[in-house]
């Protein structure tokens, strides 16, 4: 899940919530959304493999 900050960078957050918590993982923020769905699908290829 990728959302907008308002600084203009993109974080990647985890899909599930964290149940301790209540919010989401972050997992990376980084300056164009290009690279941070780069990432995503990078997370996605490991998790598989």
């Amino acid at each position: 899940m990728i959302r907008k900050l308002k600084t203009g960078e993109y974080r990647l957050y985890s899909r599930k919530k964290n149940p301790k918590t209540g919010k989401r993982r972050n997992l990376g923020t980084f300056t164009t959304r290009g690279a941070a769905e780069k990432h995503e699908r990078e997370i996605q290829y490991f998790k598989r493999h």
